[in-house]
């Protein structure tokens, strides 16, 4: 039986009339890593402010470890937070600040020593006890405020954009080593974002949210090779989306042919839609092709081509290693792995 640490039920957060959460439920394991992530003003940030005890819901329940928390107060929650603007206090050298909340705690001075050089070693910046806070570079100072929410030895961690503010480069550095701290130190680790790319490489879980709802929630490969909707094929990645009838178990019918696939539960002739990635299609001869299509344009992107492909009256977006030609016909190939049936929408 799987051991949840936090459960949200029904949670509604409204400001002023305007509801930016709409009945959130949320079931949270202990030691994982989850992501919420969604675009800005989805409601990522009030869930996880709420969480951490900076709001209250409108309605609803916060349940931790069994216990309703609502109305405690951030300060005494077993849970702490990682804000995008680090918020160190530059008067204080670096021992200083991880040991703040330890002192205002009054633990005893021998015990906070012994905490903040563990925190140190945990985030690789032994010997920096004595450095000023504007020595440090961008990643360095984001280290030291995880080192200070985490010497308090939370038993779970809240990431507010965290690493929105260094570069490319460090920032996947960072993402590593974020990684690897939760594994080294087992707490669960809730992180938010806006990045498709941050959240596929260190979630255990994704909760994908727009418009204050939840709109599909599992393992990164579940998110990303069997979204549940448009909004989640779209946001997670590129895709090309088309509409289709199931004309039987693992039997699509799009552009004019019946395609194999491995979905089945679907009505005889439901209208549904299709999800292809753009790297699950393959560049064939026009005469091998399950579709057949006219080059409109290439681009480079370094590890592929982005490649579109004008087949009859829809446009399709390739990903390939292979170039393409300007102009030319080609064949394209989808293996029914590839091809991912979604329920449709009625709007």
């Amino acid at each position: 039986m799987e051991e949840y640490i936090i459960n949200l039920k029904n949670i509604r957060k409204e400001y002023d009339g305007v509801s930016v959460l709409k009945n959130i439920n949320l079931s949270i394991r202990k030691n994982e890593f989850l992501t919420l992530l969604g675009p800005s003003g989805c409601g990522k940030t009030t869930t996880l402010r709420i969480l951490g005890g900076f709001e209250e819901p409108t309605k609803g329940d916060v349940i931790f470890e069994n216990e309703v928390i609502n109305e405690i107060p951030a300060y005494k929650r077993q849970i702490n937070t990682v804000f995008q603007k680090y918020a160190l206090f530059p008067h204080m050298n670096i021992f200083e600040n991880i040991a703040f909340g330890l002192k205002i705690k009054k633990i005893p001075k021998d015990k906070i020593k012994t905490r903040v050089e563990r925190m140190l070693k945990l985030v690789e910046l032994e010997g920096y006890e004595n450095r000023t806070i504007d020595s440090l570079s961008g990643g360095q100072q984001q280290r030291i405020a995880i080192a200070r929410a985490l010497v308090n030895e939370p038993k779970v961690l809240l990431l507010d954009e965290p690493l929105g503010a260094l570069d490319l480069k460090l920032r996947k550095e960072m993402q590593i080593e974020l990684k690897r701290m939760q594994q080294k130190l087992g707490i669960t680790f809730i992180y938010v974002t806006h990045d498709q790319e941050e959240a596929l490489t260190m979630s255990d879980t994704i909760v994908v949210m727009d418009k204050g709802k939840i709109q599909q929630m599992g393992t990164p490969q579940d998110i990303y090779n069997e979204p549940k909707n448009a909004f989640v094929a779209k946001f997670i990645g590129e895709s090309n989306i088309v509409d289709g009838v199931m004309k039987a178990d693992f039997v699509v019918e799009f552009s004019g042919r019946e395609f194999k696939c491995v979905d089945e539960g679907f009505q005889k002739n439901e209208e549904i839609e299709v999800v292809v990635r753009p790297e699950d299609i393959k560049i064939v001869s026009e005469e091998r092709g399950m579709l057949n299509g006219v080059v409109e344009s290439q681009i480079f992107k370094g590890v592929h081509y982005e490649i579109t492909v004008r087949e009859n009256d829809r446009i399709w977006i390739l990903h390939n290693t292979l170039s393409a030609k300007v102009g030319s016909t080609i064949g394209m190939d989808i293996h029914p792995q590839d091809i991912h049936i979604m329920k449709k929408v009625r709007k």
